[in-house]
């Protein structure tokens, strides 16, 4: 991996994006949208806000993360786009390398925006730091643009990209302990919910709105997530394709 070629990715992927305002708009707007939607939902029950807000504002942006990056990558397959790309000297894990980073600071803007509204604007009461929810969104919407670049190399369309979606988030949204602690499933169901990121994911926001200090839940959730993200940064260098048949 080289980090000269890795930075040139990442800056060809961010002018490409700043060309797309309709994906901007998706990204940067629509978790924001989402929470302040979610808010005068329960307009009339504010501490149910609070008690499922925080781990939505780590949802949200992964979900959006996931599918801008996934239709992202395979677009640039299916154009020859990346074709043309490996045929120089440039490593999968340059490209991979270079697109993490270049949605990832996206991630950045994204998560600082959510967090900011949500806690400022929208009145979400968390006990902990700000700053470690914002940490923890940021590494939900890492583990998302990580996860979209994986599974685009198993999509032929975007259409098929976008059904990766359900297959993909749903289960870990269902399992995450988000609708129903994971302690109160079924023994096979708490199980594979361990396995699963997301569930750490709203562990570590859970952690954040009821502990003012760092606890070691919060340092192991935040580690996993971290860890999930890298390991399937690395399966997504090893699985890119040069071109869609």
């Amino acid at each position: 991996m080289n980090a000269a070629r890795t930075a040139a990715t990442a800056a060809r992927v961010l002018r490409q994006l700043r060309h797309d305002p309709r994906s901007i708009v998706l990204l940067l707007a629509v978790p924001c949208v989402m929470l302040l939607l979610l808010r005068y939902v329960f307009d009339g029950s504010p501490r149910t806000f609070d008690s499922i807000g925080a781990s939505l504002l780590g949802i949200f942006p992964l979900i959006t993360m996931f599918l801008v990056t996934s239709i992202a990558t395979l677009r640039e397959r299916t154009s020859g786009t990346l074709e043309r790309l490996l045929a120089m000297p440039l490593a999968k894990s340059d490209l991979i390398g270079g697109y993490a980073l270049a949605f990832g600071a996206v991630a950045v803007i994204q998560s600082a925006l959510a967090t900011a509204l949500a806690l400022w604007a929208l009145g979400l009461d968390v006990t902990g730091s700000p700053w470690l929810l914002l940490l923890i969104a940021l590494l939900d919407a890492l583990l998302g643009t990580a996860l979209g670049l994986f599974v685009s190399a198993f999509a032929t369309s975007e259409f098929q990209a976008v059904q990766f979606m359900p297959a993909v988030l749903f289960p870990q949204l269902l399992l995450c302990g988000l609708f129903a602690p994971r302690a109160t499933m079924q023994p096979v169901l708490e199980a594979i919910s361990y396995a699963f990121p997301m569930s750490y994911a709203v562990d570590g926001m859970t952690q954040v709105l009821t502990h003012p200090d760092v606890t070691s839940t919060f340092v192991r959730d935040s580690a996993v997530v971290t860890a999930c993200a890298l390991a399937v940064l690395v399966l997504g260098a090893a699985t890119l394709r040069r071109r869609t048949p």
